[in-house]
Parts: C-alpha cells; sequence; structure tokens
C-alpha cells in the first residue's frame, strides 16, 4: 500500500486504508488456519449418510513453516560490533526483550503470513522494548517513490465491547484513533520517541509477501482429498453388501447369517444360488501412485527438505548438501530481508540517547550479523578438512569450518594461550630425556 507524501494524511485516508487492509484479512486468516491444520477438506460438503465420509488432513503447512524456521534460526543469531561499550548495550538490549524467542516468532510469522511486524515502545523505566505484531491487525503505508520509505502505520481492532480501537503512528506524529471505520477520527496524540521515522518495523519472506506454503496450497488440498478418500475405500471395503443372486432370503435368514457367519443352501436349485460380496472397482495403486506424486510436488515446489524421509538421514556429507540446496538458497534469499529489517531496528534503538551516546547513533551501521544454518554436522569430516587446510590457508579459516567453534577468535587466543604451556612441558621432558642417559640412567 502506498501514498503519494505531498498529500495530507486524513482520516478519511487513514480509513480507507484500513478498508484496503480488510480485504486481506480472508487470506491471512485462511494461512494461519492452514498453520493450524484447519484445512479445506474440513469445509467440504457432506456427502450421503450411507456413504463413507473421512476427513483427513496432513499438516503440511506447519511441517514446512516449522521445518524451515528450525533450520533458519533453530541456531540464534549472533550480533557482534567492534566497539565493546556498543556491543554490551545491544547485548543488554537483546537480553530485556528475550530476542531469540523474539526473532523466532517473527520468523516463524513472516514464513505464514508472508510478512509480520515488529513495535518498538519505551516502558515504565524509559528501556527501549520491541513486540511481534501479527498483520491481521497491524499495517504499514509506504510512499509511492522509487524508494518507498515507510510513511505511516495503523493498528487497530475491535474492543470487549465492540468498540473500534487503534493507533496511528506517523513520522512526527502519533494519535488514538475513536469512532468507526467510517466515522474515523484523530484523538488524543501519543507520545513519539522516534522523530523522523516509525516505531514500526516490517519482517516479510519475499518482495511478493507470499507465505512459505502459498504455492503449494493447491497441492496439499488435494493429497487431502486423496488421502480422505483413501479412508473412505477401506471403510467402504469393511461395510460393503453382501449379494444374494438367486435366492429369496428373510430378516431371520439375515440375522442368522449375521450372527453365525453361515450361509447354508441346500436342494435341488442351490448350484444357482449365487453368494457374494458387492465389490467396488479397485484402484489402490493409482491412489498411493497419487500420494507420492504429490508429496514429492510439494517439497520440491515449497523448496523446503523432508528431513522425515527415511533416506534423509543416511546421506553423506556432500549428498546432504545438495538435498538441503534449495532449502539454503531459500534461506539466504529471507537471510537478506531479516537482516535489513534487523537493521531498522537497531537504527531505532540507536536513535535515543537513553540507549547510546548522541555520538554513536549511527552505531547500528557496523553490526556484524552471524547467522547459522541449523542443519546436520559430520564433525569428523569437518576435523578432516580444517586439518588439511593447515598450512594453506590462515589458523582462523581452518577452523571456521568447524561448527563445534561458534566464536573463531575466541579459539584462536584459547589455543595461543595453550601452545607456550605445551611447548614448555616439551622442551622439559626432552631436557630430562637428554639428562639421563648422560648419568646412564642412573
Amino acid at each position: 500500500m502506498t501514498w503519494d507524501p505531498d498529500e495530507e494524511i486524513t482520516e478519511e485516508v487513514v480509513a480507507e486504508f484500513i478498508r484496503i487492509h480488510q480485504q486481506e484479512l480472508p487470506r491471512y486468516k485462511y494461512l494461519m488456519d492452514c498453520y493450524k491444520g484447519q484445512m479445506e477438506i474440513f469445509e467440504y460438503k457432506k456427502k450421503d449418510s450411507y456413504k463413507p465420509d473421512n476427513r483427513l488432513a496432513v499438516n503440511f503447512p506447519k511441517f514446512i513453516t516449522d521445518t524451515f524456521t528450525g533450520y533458519f534460526n533453530g541456531i540464534p543469531v549472533k550480533k557482534a560490533h567492534k566497539d565493546k561499550t556498543i556491543n554490551q548495550l545491544i547485548s543488554k538490549f537483546d537480553n530485556l526483550n528475550d530476542m531469540e524467542d523474539e526473532e523466532s516468532e517473527l520468523a516463524k510469522m513472516a514464513c505464514v503470513y508472508g510478512r509480520c511486524y515488529e513495535f518498538a515502545y519505551q516502558n515504565e523505566n524509559t528501556e527501549t522494548c520491541v513486540i511481534y505484531n501479527s498483520p491481521e491487525d497491524m499495517f504499514i503505508v509506504y510512499d509511492n517513490s522509487v524508494k518507498q520509505s515507510p510513511l505511516f502505520a495503523v493498528r487497530y481492532g475491535i474492543d470487549e465491547d465492540n468498540k473500534f480501537e487503534g493507533e496511528f503512528y506517523g513520522l512526527d506524529r502519533n494519535y488514538k484513533l475513536t469512532g468507526s471505520i467510517s466515522e474515523l477520527t484523530f484523538g488524543d496524540e501519543i507520545d513519539h520517541y522516534y522523530p523522523g521515522t516509525l516505531p514500526v518495523t516490517e519482517f516479510f519472506v519475499n518482495e511478493e509477501r507470499m507465505s512459505i506454503f502459498e504455492s503449494v496450497v493447491s497441492l496439499f488440498n488435494a493429497y487431502n482429498k486423496a488421502l480422505s478418500e483413501k479412508a473412505n475405500d477401506v471403510d467402504y471395503f469393511s461395510d460393503q453388501y453382501l449379494v444374494f443372486l438367486g435366492a429369496e432370503v428373510d430378516n431371520e435368514d439375515l440375522i442368522t447369517v449375521r450372527d453365525n457367519r453361515t450361509i447354508n443352501y441346500y436342494g435341488s436349485d442351490a448350484d444357482k444360488v449365487d453368494v457374494k460380496f458387492l465389490d467396488k472397482p479397485d484402484s489402490d495403486a493409482q491412489t498411493e501412485h497419487l500420494l507420492d506424486r504429490l508429496q514429492k510436488l510439494i517439497f520440491q515446489t515449497s523448496m523446503v527438505a523432508n528431513i522425515s524421509d527415511e533416506n534423509f538421514g543416511q546421506s553423506s556429507g556432500t549428498a546432504l548438501a545438495y538435498k538441503l540446496e534449495a532449502m539454503s538458497n531459500l534461506a539466504l534469499a529471507f537471510q537478506r530481508k531479516f537482516q535489513s529489517s534487523m537493521n531498522k531496528r537497531y537504527k531505532l534503538f540507536c536513535s535515543l540517547t537513553t540507549n547510546v551516546p548522541e555520538n554513536q547513533s549511527d552505531a547500528w551501521k557496523d553490526i556484524e550479523y552471524t547467522f547459522t544454518r541449523n542443519e546436520p554436522r559430520n564433525v569428523k569430516e569437518e576435523a578432516e578438512t580444517a586439518q588439511m587446510l593447515m598450512g594453506i590457508t590462515s589458523e582462523e579459516t581452518a577452523l571456521s569450518v568447524l561448527s563445534i567453534v561458534s566464536d573463531v577468535k575466541t579459539e584462536v587466543d584459547k589455543i595461543k594461550k595453550e601452545k607456550p604451556d605445551a611447548q614448555y612441558d616439551f622442551e622439559k621432558e626432552n631436557d630430562e630425556d637428554e639428562s639421563t642417559k648422560e648419568t646412564g640412567g642412573r
């Protein structure tokens, strides 16, 4: 959503964007319902009472989302700054806001909805706090320039008394929103802590704001339908009709057949009697082939690896890397968007002198982010690779291939501290050996 920055932002303009935002709400609700397992299969028209009507749903959206977010930031993002003071302030800010959980929820929401928001505010101790926010009750409007800078944000909803409530966040002023969507008015002014910018930051997976599983919605709906029909066929087989051809059967005989599970016909016309079950044409092989094809396409199209596949864990390091390549590429694209949003978060943090000194307001530009993929590691292979790199590359480069080393520089310092002691002990041992030889072992 965009607006001309030279035009005045009136109550009517805000109300119009709220109506536009409401048109997106069914899509947001549908995507979250999919994540929660409330699939289309449960909304289909009911079949006749005498027909099996199973409704089975495999929660591919949740599996895809949780697998990808676990791979993307199951290992929390590390932040570092060359200035130790700034580094400590950032660490304090992250600890205050339980940032590992915050970023995990942001990543999950962005994957489900395609976008989500983070709201910054000051608590009663004048500390900067952030909290994730669903796009179901918040949106940002950007200007219509090439850069598309944030222009204003709105958060709104209906309270317990069915009364409209909301807040407007602009570049220079914030307001309470009162009335209704059709008769919206700016109410009391709210404190504005971040001059020239918004307290709201958008996190998104891609420029199209598509959910990570939105491209395979039709595939998992088809899978659920095929699986449900498969279950219906099983029920049909269990309850199929018994047919008597060439014989008249009364109700008492039917009860006897049901209880004793015995059918006995005799007489001159007994050879003309045929008793059998009414069979439905069997499409088991075709259904299984369809289910396999759909499952394969779901993971191929979503670009998320099926880590529960029985052959996945038997792959070597190189083969595993190829299987994870598509998901790795997807994670790299998301990483760039995620890092850009984090820059905006720490820019807000550094803009307040209560957080950092005034001359360090641009410190956010020098923050280094380290994203580590949460994937299976073969430490033995990594150790062999590091050993081969020793002498060819620097010690830091060789150690960087080891996943068990979280901070390479700290590890190098530890090695340097241990080496003199090791060398001293080795020389001392040699001296003792030489002394023993000279005295003839006495």
